[in-house]
C-alpha cells in the first residue's frame, strides 16, 4: 500500500502509542483515537513533526455513535480507510473471582468486548463496501490461558478473539482481513497497574524465555506486518507476541 490511511483507537499511551509512531515512520496517513483531547492533539503535532498527515479524533469506543462518527470523520477527511488497529482497553479490576463485581465486570468489558465489537462493526461497514481492508485487534497472551486473579480480563480477551475469528469468516468473501496480536508481558502503564509492585513484575519478567520484557515497539512492529499486503493470506489467526513465555 502507498501511504496507507491507518485508524488507531487507544493510540494516547503503550502500545496504540508506539503503533502510531511506526506506521508514520513509514509513511502512513494517520487518524489517531482516544478519549483525552489534549493529549491527542499533543500526539497529533508530534506525528505531524516526523511529516506524518495525522489528525486526532475524541471518541469513547465504548458509545456506539462516537464510533460510527469516528469512522465516517476519518472516511471523510481522507476518503477511505486501508487499516484500522484496535487497541483502545483497559485491565479492570484484577482480584479474586470473589470480590469481582457487575460493576467490576462491565468497567472490563465495556472497553475491552463491547469497545472491539462496536469498531468492527463500523469499520467492516466502511471496508466491505470498499471491498478491501486489514483490521488487526489486540488481544493477549491471556485471551488463550487462564489467569488467577485476572479472571474478567482474561474473559474479555477470550471475548475478543473470539470476535476476531468470527468477524474474519463473516467478511473474507469481501476482501477484509480480520487478525489479532496478543502481547505477552510488555512494558506499558497498564502492565505497572496490573502487577502492582516491582517484585510482581520482575517475576513476571523471570518467566520469560527470552529473558525480557516486551516492548510497545515489538507488538508495534507485529501490528504492521499484520497491515501489509505481504500477509494478504492472513486472516482470522491470533498472532501471539510473548518471548516464548506460552510456547512450553
Amino acid at each position: 500500500m502507498n501511504k496507507p490511511v491507518v485508524l488507531i483507537t487507544g493510540a494516547l499511551t503503550g502500545i496504540g502509542r508506539a503503533t502510531a509512531f511506526a506506521f508514520a515512520k513509514n509513511g502512513a496517513r494517520l487518524i489517531v483515537s482516544g478519549r483525552r483531547p489534549a493529549e491527542g492533539k499533543a500526539l497529533e503535532v508530534e506525528l505531524q513533526r516526523l511529516g506524518a498527515e495525522a489528525v486526532f479524533i475524541q471518541a469513547d469506543v465504548r458509545h456506539d455513535d462516537e464510533v460510527g462518527g469516528l469512522i465516517d470523520q476519518a472516511v471523510a477527511h481522507f476518503g477511505h480507510l486501508d487499516v484500522a488497529v484496535n487497541i483502545a482497553g483497559t485491565e479492570g479490576h484484577p482480584g479474586l473471582i470473589v470480590n469481582q463485581t457487575a460493576e467490576s465486570y462491565a468497567a472490563t468489558f465495556d472497553t475491552n468486548v463491547l469497545g472491539t465489537l462496536l469498531s468492527l462493526k463500523h469499520e467492516i461497514r466502511v471496508m466491505t463496501a470498499q471491498k478491501s481492508g486489514s483490521i488487526i485487534n489486540i488481544s493477549s497472551t491471556y485471551g488463550h490461558e487462564g489467569a488467577a486473579y485476572a479472571s474478567v480480563y482474561a474473559a474479555s480477551k477470550h471475548a475478543v478473539e473470539g470476535l476476531t475469528k468470527s468477524a474474519a469468516l463473516e467478511v473474507a468473501s469481501s476482501g477484509v482481513r480480520v487478525n489479532a496480536v496478543a502481547p505477552g508481558p510488555t512494558d506499558t502503564g497498564m502492565l505497572d497497574r496490573f502487577t502492582g509492585t516491582p517484585e510482581n513484575k520482575a517475576a513476571l519478567i523471570a518467566s520469560v524465555p527470552l529473558g525480557r520484557i516486551g516492548k510497545p515497539d515489538d507488538i508495534a512492529n507485529t501490528v504492521r506486518f499484520l497491515a501489509a499486503d505481504a500477509t494478504s493470506f492472513v486472516t482470522g489467526q491470533i498472532v501471539t507476541v510473548d518471548g516464548g513465555k506460552t510456547a512450553g
